[in-house]
């Protein structure tokens, strides 16, 4: 009996040895390739890399036995650089998985190294639907939301309060064409109308003649299909010109960086569909705590999302036993993913992580009652309601 003891523990040992030797390279190595000095950095950035390290330390810097290193670089919005540090990391970096991306643009240029080099790349503020449909990838995840989501929260709360007629304002590149689209496309199942688009480039800093065409239209909603500064300025803009006082400027994607930049006074009132709030519930605001105390402000979603793919992860390796990237990701795909970012997450086939979502409308000055005291939590949106369905044009669907 004693011997079998003695042969069950050597059997054990030599099992963890195993998974252990599983690591390629003996460390996992998390990328975070994100806007690290232009209009982006401010919602992304370098709190994207205090919340991928927060993600490492929360999992004592090791998985499986091996140590875990978060490298950070500035892809400076631009697919080529994105792709050219993706492929260096990738073969001289011992990078296992990137995540971040702002601009959806990047995230599609390194989803197909990534593929071709059997990595995982797992975008958080690359948010347009294009990556869910004939370039997607079974390596890849888009962990917080797309642009579908957040346009279905907004759009449909909006259409049914009466405000039927839109004009859109679009970023002139891959994420305003999609989140125009699918904003319209929830406009007009709601029974509602796009009666005009201006296209403006990217990055702007004068709206004014776009904003005076969509003031021309007397459209119900003036949409926003832009982000970051792009958004702040429109919306400052507007402002500037009373347009808000009879028409709704809606912006489609706003995070609370963008809302600190603009002030309640002028975001006030404002609908917009989030994937994270950090004052939400005790798990968020313990969270946002930690974040807090090294990025000295709130986390953005994209940010929190960045936490919440790294931690999933690492988490997922250490199911499997192995970093081998097919093997995590059909791990991912087996867990249900409820961390203080996501709630009642699931990735589909198509690397869509469905998951609730909140509504969320911007607060009076007097209602906030502490610095970033932004939202009011009007709903939660089931991730099923918001998130678009499996498209076709991904081969991964007709598997």
């Amino acid at each position: 009996m004693k011997l079998n003891r003695i042969a069950a523990a050597l059997f054990s040992v030599g099992m963890i040895g195993a998974a252990q030797a599983q690591v390629s390279d003996d460390v996992v190595k998390i990328g975070v390739l994100t806007d690290l000095s232009g209009v982006y950095s401010d919602l992304a950035g370098n709190g994207s890399v205090i919340a991928a390290r927060l993600a490492a330390e929360e999992m004592g810097n090791k998985v499986l036995g091996k140590p875990v290193e978060v490298v950070s670089a500035d892809h400076q919005n631009k697919p080529d650089v994105a792709a050219n540090l993706a492929r260096e990391w990738f073969d001289q970096g011992k990078v296992d998985m990137i995540t971040d991306f702002p601009t959806a643009s990047t995230a599609l240029a390194v989803m197909e190294i990534a593929k071709q080099k059997n990595r995982v790349t797992m975008p958080s503020a690359g948010l347009s639907t294009a990556i869910l449909g004939e370039k997607c990838s079974p390596l890849n995840a888009q962990w917080t939301t797309n642009t579908y989501a957040l346009a279905a929260g907004t759009a449909r709360a909006l259409v049914k309060e009466g405000k039927k007629s839109w004009y859109f304002i679009t970023a002139d590149y891959t994420f305003g064409h999609s989140l125009e689209k699918d904003g319209t496309e929830v406009i007009q199942e709601n029974g509602g109308n796009v009666v005009g688009v201006s296209r403006h480039p990217f990055p702007g800093n004068d709206f004014s003649s776009f904003l005076l065409k969509a003031q021309a239209s007397k459209a119900d909603v003036i949409a926003l299909a832009n982000a970051g500064n792009d958004t702040v300025n429109a919306v400052k803009q507007a402002n500037e010109f009373g347009i808000n006082k009879k028409q709704i400027v809606a912006p489609l994607l706003t995070y609370i960086s963008d809302v600190h930049s603009m002030g309640l006074a002028k975001a006030q009132g404002m609908y917009l569909t989030e994937a994270f709030y950090w004052d939400y519930d005790d798990a968020s605001r313990a969270w946002a705590q930690k974040f807090f105390e090294k990025a000295k402000k709130m986390p953005t979603a994209s940010q929190a999302g960045v936490y919440s793919a790294t931690l999933s992860y690492l988490k997922a390796i250490e199911a499997a036993g192995t970093d081998d990237a097919p093997a995590v990701m059909a791990k991912l795909r087996e867990m249900t993913i409820n961390d203080p970012v996501i709630r009642n997450g699931k990735l589909r086939a198509d690397g869509a992580l469905v998951h609730d979502m909140l509504l969320l409308q911007v607060k009076t000055p007097k209602e906030s009652k502490a610095p970033w005291d932004y939202y009011n939590v009007k709903s939660v949106l089931k991730g099923e309601d918001v998130f678009p369905k499996p498209q076709a044009a991904c081969s991964l669907n007709k598997t």
